[in-house]
């Protein structure tokens, strides 16, 4: 028995509400439902309103590609507005951070607050037992309680983003493309003829859209420009505005082909800069040259505003973490330390991120985790104690 089959084979029929975005994932999720004998039904969240939707949003043309899926499915499909849900509980967090210097991930917050809170609460109300998404992860109950597992294709797995929930949440949810490779997921799209089967996978904020980042915050966010130095302190240019960027950033700068800068560093001077700190006492944006460079590796970060998906935190022990999305697993010690944690990893982790979230893993089975506040690089040379991390 195929994966497909085998999902196709679940006998416990439910009226399931399906989050259909317009893409191929939550379109196959749909059908897969069906073909179990749920009673399915699609909804189409909005979760944005701007002056200028049409040109940098997709969302009109989502709700088309969406509304013509259910046609193929035999399904209805209801259009609900949350952009006001979104701009208190996502947007309005999003700012927060970047006005405190730090680099939010709004993916994560709008899974738990609103696809996986307001969604979930609507279908309820529409008499659902359940919600299903097209997301890349997977549940499952042991014990009496509900765990949250990676999808079983690595490269789409997306249980970093869903970390936040809670067993509440993960008791009413489906993510029936979990057990798929994406390519499984197209196949079974163009077989069944949807008429997205090829459509291209989004990425990006919901809320920018195809528009240039750096112009979507100016419109939001005040700025004040001030100095780029490095790490003696030499001033190389001036940056727009600290918000604007964030650690490990190559592109943008500004400053490019500094010949005789990098000449000093020993014949780097062809090497690029990358921004490695943010001062913001002093509006001073630091940048270190080389994507290795010491200032961007970090052994040790401390988290809080922690979420565990079991209700309580794991216990002190050897786990593997991420600390940005798409990045390999890293084996690392899990210390509590009030209010939230702290993770000390084997190898240096590149760019750890204030603002972003570092996430807990048990092998396949994803703990939860918290907010990123603060990394420390190690120390190269005559650290006081053996294998001590020094904080930036």
């Amino acid at each position: 028995m195929c994966q497909a089959e085998r999902i196709i084979a679940d006998v416990n029929k439910q009226r399931i509400v399906v989050g259909l975005s317009g893409g191929v994932d939550s379109a196959v999720s749909a059908w897969l439902l069906k073909q179990q004998g749920h009673e399915v039904v699609g909804l189409f969240m909005k979760n944005w309103e701007g002056d200028d939707d049409d040109a940098y949003c997709s969302a009109n043309v989502d709700f088309v590609d969406a509304a013509a899926v259910a046609d193929v499915l035999g399904i209805e499909i209801e259009h609900v507005n949350f952009a006001a849900e979104y701009r208190e509980r996502v947007f309005a967090e999003f700012l927060r951070e970047y006005r405190a210097g730090r680099t939010p991930n709004p993916d994560v917050l709008c899974n738990a607050e609103i696809k996986f809170k307001a969604f979930l609460d609507h279908a309820l109300r529409l008499g659902a037992e359940a919600i299903a998404t097209g997301h890349y992860a997977r549940v499952r109950r042991r014990e009496g309680r509900f765990e949250l597992l990676k999808g079983l294709d690595p490269l789409k797995d997306q249980s970093y983003f869903l970390h936040r929930l809670s067993q509440a949440q993960l008791a009413r949810t489906r993510f029936p493309v979990g057990e798929l490779a994406k390519t499984e997921v197209r196949r079974l799209a163009a077989e069944i003829g949807l008429p997205n089967a090829q459509k291209k996978d989004s990425t990006g904020i919901c809320f920018i859209g195809e528009r240039p980042f750096r112009e979507f915050l100016n419109r939001w966010l005040s700025h004040e420009p001030g100095p780029i130095r490095d790490e003696r302190g030499r001033h190389l240019g001036r940056h727009v505005g600290l918000s604007f960027y964030t650690l490990g950033q190559r592109q943008g700068l500004g400053i490019g082909g500094v010949k005789e800068r990098g000449a000093a560093r020993g014949g780097a001077e062809h090497a690029p800069w990358y921004v490695a700190g943010k001062d913001l006492a002093a509006n001073v944006l630091q940048v270190v040259q080389g994507h290795d460079h010491a200032a961007l590796q970090s052994r040790s970060l401390w988290a809080d505003d922690c979420s565990w998906v079991a209700g309580t935190p794991p216990l002190t022990g050897r786990y593997a973490a991420k600390s940005r999305y798409r990045q390999a697993d890293a084996a690392c010690a899990f210390v509590p330390s009030e209010p939230g944690f702290r993770l000390d990893f084997d190898a240096p982790q590149w760019a750890v991120t204030p603002g972003q979230s570092a996430v807990l893993y048990d092998g396949d089975v994803c703990l939860g985790g918290g907010v990123i506040q603060r990394a420390a690089r190690w120390a190269a040379a005559a650290p006081s104690k053996a294998g001590e991390p020094v904080e930036q």
